[in-house]
C-alpha cells in the first residue's frame, strides 16, 4: 500500500475536532514558486506570510553536500520550526505559508527510502510527527504547485544556490516524484493543484491574474 494512504489516515485518526485554520498553504517541489506566490497571497488576500525556514538554517547546505550525515537532524529541525510556525499561525486570522508541517514526511520518506536516513531514525521521525498532527488543525486550502523536473533543474539554476547546484539529477527526479504521489493521496483538506511549468506569475500580469483568479475560484467554492 502506498505509505502516503497510511500517514493520512493517521492523520485524520488523530484530529480530535473538525477546526480548520483559517490558513493558505503553498507546496510544491524545491524551487516551483512558492515564495513567490505567497508574497502574491500576502499582498492581494491580505494574509500574514509565514516563510519557510530555510535561510536561518544551519543544517541545509551541509545536508546537500552530505545527505546520510545531516539527513535526520536536519528532518527535525525542520519539524521543530514547522510546528511552532503553525503554533504562531494558530493566533492569527488569515495566514499564508510557504510549506508546512504536512509535506514533510515527503522528505523524510525519500531520505528512508534511499538509505540516506536510518530505518530507526525514520520510525523515531514518523513518531514525532504523530505526536505533533494531533494538535495541528488542517488548513482551510493546501495549493499545490506541479512541476516537471525539467522545469525544477532550470529555476534551481537561475536561483544560483551554491549547494543546490551540487544535487543530482537523480535526486530531484525522485523527490518530485514523492511530491506527485503524496498529492495524489492527499485528502485532509480542499486542494488546488496548479501546474506552473509555463507560468511566470512574478512577472508576467497575465499570468499572476490567472492564478489569483484560480485561488479566488477555490476559495468561492470552498465557502
Amino acid at each position: 500500500m502506498n505509505e502516503y494512504i497510511e500517514f493520512f489516515k493517521l492523520l485524520k485518526s488523530a484530529r480530535k475536532e473538525d477546526k480548520i485554520m483559517n490558513s493558505i498553504i503553498i507546496d510544491g517541489c524545491v524551487a516551483a514558486g512558492k515564495t513567490s506566490l505567497m508574497n502574491i497571497i500576502e499582498e492581494e488576500f491580505r494574509y500574514t506570510p509565514f516563510l519557510e525556514p530555510v535561510t536561518d538554517n544551519p543544517l541545509l547546505d551541509k545536508f546537500y553536500y552530505n545527505r546520510k550525515r545531516y539527513s535526520f537532524p536536519l528532518q527535525i529541525f525542520f519539524l521543530n520550526k514547522r510546528f511552532a510556525m503553525l503554533k504562531e499561525a494558530a493566533k492569527i486570522d488569515g495566514t499564508v505559508m510557504d510549506r508546512s508541517i504536512y509535506g514533510d514526511v515527503i522528505f523524510a520518506k525519500l531520505l528512508a527510502d534511499n538509505q540516506e536516513m536510518e530505518s530507526e531514525e525514520y520510525a523515531l521521525y514518523k513518531d514525532l510527527l504523530a505526536n505533533m498532527l494531533e494538535h495541528v488543525e488542517p488548513p482551510k486550502l493546501m495549493i499545490y504547485l506541479k512541476s516537471s523536473t525539467d522545469d525544477i533543474i532550470r529555476k534551481i539554476k537561475l536561483r544560483g544556490r551554491d549547494y543546490e547546484q551540487v544535487v543530482e539529477r537523480e535526486y530531484w527526479e525522485q523527490l518530485n516524484k514523492e511530491y506527485e504521489d503524496y498529492f495524489s493521496e492527499y485528502n485532509i483538506s480542499p486542494l488546488l493543484v496548479v501546474e506552473v511549468d509555463n507560468l511566470d506569475y512574478v512577472h508576467n500580469e497575465r499570468d499572476r491574474e490567472y492564478i489569483i483568479s484560480l485561488i479566488k475560484n477555490k476559495l468561492k467554492e470552498i465557502r
